[in-house]
């Protein structure tokens, strides 16, 4: 399958109701998305919005949250067109290792070259984040990528 081409940019304010209501329908936590409205992108395929994620920079480290591709384009490559976006993102920012937790997808992002890895092992800034303080199950995978390989 060809990954197809996304563009990515930040979020607008009357995008957020939007993305809740995506991440909702999708599981996903939505309660701090107001909080942290410029840690969101909209994913678009010309002028359609494919899905949404986000990066939350913590100096070189960051977290990676909440990629989810609106239902009707999903298994079409448009995760990893996402993903790849959001990551070059995080590497123009200089951040250098991505962080996640998930409960669904831990496979996709082994793919990605994300490594399992203990939460204790996290740098203290990704975990006193919402999404891993609070948001996120204890049962959820924490997942590791160092962006310069």
């Amino acid at each position: 399958m060809t990954t197809p081409t996304i563009s990515i940019r930040k979020a607008e304010t009357a995008e957020l109701d939007r993305i809740e209501a995506l991440l909702e329908a999708s599981g996903l936590p939505s309660e701090d998305v107001r909080e942290k409205p410029s840690c969101f992108f909209v994913g678009h395929d010309d002028a359609e919005l494919v899905g949404i994620g986000g990066v939350e920079p913590h100096g070189s480290n960051g977290l990676l949250r909440s990629v989810v591709v609106a239902e009707p384009h999903r298994g079409q490559g448009y995760g990893t067109a996402l993903c790849d976006a959001l990551e070059g993102r995080a590497r123009a920012n200089e951040i250098e290792t991505l962080y996640l937790l998930t409960t669904t997808a831990a496979t996709f992002f082994r793919g990605r070259g994300y490594e399992v890895t203990d939460r204790e092992t996290v740098p203290e800034s990704i975990r006193g984040t919402t999404e891993f303080a609070d948001l996120c199950p204890d049962s959820a995978t924490c997942m590791r990528k160092d962006l310069d390989e």
